[in-house]
């Protein structure tokens, strides 16, 4: 006879649905700039998610909550985690990057630990992760804003890999600063596309937005992405050198560059991988923001929240026994 899943302390179906929602202004800005790449990741990514959370239930014969009446969404955490690894991805990146990724994700992210409310990793940042260090070429090659291509051009570019046009593919703003050696930062706003149309601002704004409405549905708490933001904002302006060019950025220009607002908001929230009392949460961002500047800055990686995530799910045990032991102190004073 099937068997359901454990009763967890709380439905997740209402939270899912709601951070599903709250992607769709990030999704659409990225959609306006690169064009139909973003929704071709999004549904290989679901199609991926759906698939290995078919098998799974298939072999341990299991049953769990629909998702909007509909037993195949099951209860809506793999559906989140595939759009948050597929909005992370470059929109054009070819069908097995996303295939692989989401199933790494899935697998050795979730269904390796036990299933929903078990992961000790954030999935969608451990699928990430491998595919960065599997496929660093396919996962950095990004296009230029406002080079999105028509749907038949983005279907030959994803699923065959057909490059339509030449030169169609850049460095984000992350990867130029890295590697700036001559420009200062004016002259890379003035020469760059992706710093002249300023793309990742208006992404990082759209996903801001849609943190703001979780945090209005109190769907996540405030401490996380607080500490994200605060940890990141002291850290670049602290380590700011100037607009020349071996600058390290500006605070704005680091808040609003990369994937900063989707990680602070989205992903770094994630309630299972990461700690549960509001004073471990406050210090769980501040590490994620702390690292996240430094791999930017300092590391082989441009943008290095999926390491900076992932490192912090290793720190959430001592995390929440620092809180506790706070707690407790203030309590007997």
């Amino acid at each position: 006879m099937p068997t359901t899943p454990p009763n967890l302390a709380f439905d997740p179906r209402p939270s899912m649905q709601w951070v599903l929602l709250a992607c769709v202004p990030g999704a659409l800005t990225l959609s306006w700039f690169y064009g139909w790449g973003t929704l071709l990741q999004l549904l290989v990514g679901l199609a991926t998610a759906l698939a290995c959370e078919a098998l799974v239930r298939r072999l341990r014969q299991q049953t769990a909550p629909a998702l909007l009446e509909m037993p195949a969404l099951g209860d809506g955490s793999a559906l989140v985690s595939a759009t948050l690894l597929a909005l992370a991805l470059p929109p054009y990146a070819p069908w097995w990057l996303g295939v692989s990724a989401g199933a790494f994700a899935h697998l050795f992210g979730k269904t390796l630990f036990g299933g929903f409310g078990k992961n000790p990793f954030n999935p969608a940042m451990l699928g990430y992760a491998f595919a960065l260090l599997a496929f660093p070429a396919q996962i950095n090659h990004w296009p230029a804003p406002g080079s999105g291509q028509g749907l038949l051009a983005a279907l030959q570019q994803v699923f065959i890999g057909q490059m339509p046009v030449d030169g169609w593919s850049q460095a984000t703003v992350l990867d130029s600063l890295k590697h700036n050696d001559r420009l200062t930062v004016d002259e890379l706003f003035q020469r760059h596309p992706a710093f002249s149309q300023w793309s990742a601002g208006w992404v990082n704004l759209a996903f801001l937005l849609g943190g703001v409405l979780l945090l209005k549905q109190q769907v996540i708490r405030w401490h996380t992405p607080v500490g994200v933001l605060g940890a990141l904002f002291v850290a670049s302006l602290l380590c700011w050198n100037g607009s020349g060019s071996d600058s390290n950025g500006s605070p704005f220009f680091h808040l609003f560059s990369g994937a900063t607002m989707l990680g602070a908001f989205f992903i770094a929230t994630e309630p299972v991988s990461g700690p549960g009392s509001d004073r471990a949460r406050l210090l769980f961002g501040l590490g994620v923001g702390v690292w996240l500047y430094v791999i930017r800055t300092w590391g082989a990686y441009a943008d290095g929240l999926a390491f900076a995530v992932l490192g912090m799910n290793l720190l959430v045990p001592l995390l929440e026994r620092y809180a506790a032991w706070r707690a407790g102190r203030v309590a007997h004073e």
